[in-house]
């Protein structure tokens, strides 16, 4: 499991919007959904987009897997933190996800825990 959030997370600090689509259709099963409080789409085009978009809100920033992760049934579920590389994370989140049998993503249902103040 601790290969796959690798993944996952390398698709969240992917830039290049091409190699983005490559990571998100290698890690994600091409009818998976993802879910969060700022977020609701599905397929590839749509995780990408919302990627795109949560660089877009924090430049410069990388997500970095947190502290918990456990996984059973083809459920896991794990933190990860997004904030400046070596800093303390702006935000920490929550993330819930279904494995297909072909050891991808097939829904992903997220949670923010820590959000920056206005």
């Amino acid at each position: 499991m601790t290969n796959l959030i690798e993944r996952y997370l390398a698709a969240w600090n992917e830039t290049d919007a091409d190699a983005r689509a490559k990571v998100v259709a290698e890690v994600w099963t091409e009818d998976a959904t993802y879910t969060d409080p700022l977020a609701d789409v599905a397929g590839h085009a749509g995780i990408a987009a919302v990627i795109e978009g949560a660089q877009g809100m924090f430049p410069g920033f990388v997500f970095t897997p947190g502290e918990v992760h456990d996984a059973h049934h083809g459920i896991a579920r794990f933190t990860w933190h997004l904030g400046p590389a070596g800093e303390e994370p702006v935000v920490v989140g929550f993330d819930v996800v279904e494995v297909a049998e072909d050891g991808r993503i097939s829904k992903v249902l997220g949670f923010l825990d820590k959000v920056p103040t206005a």
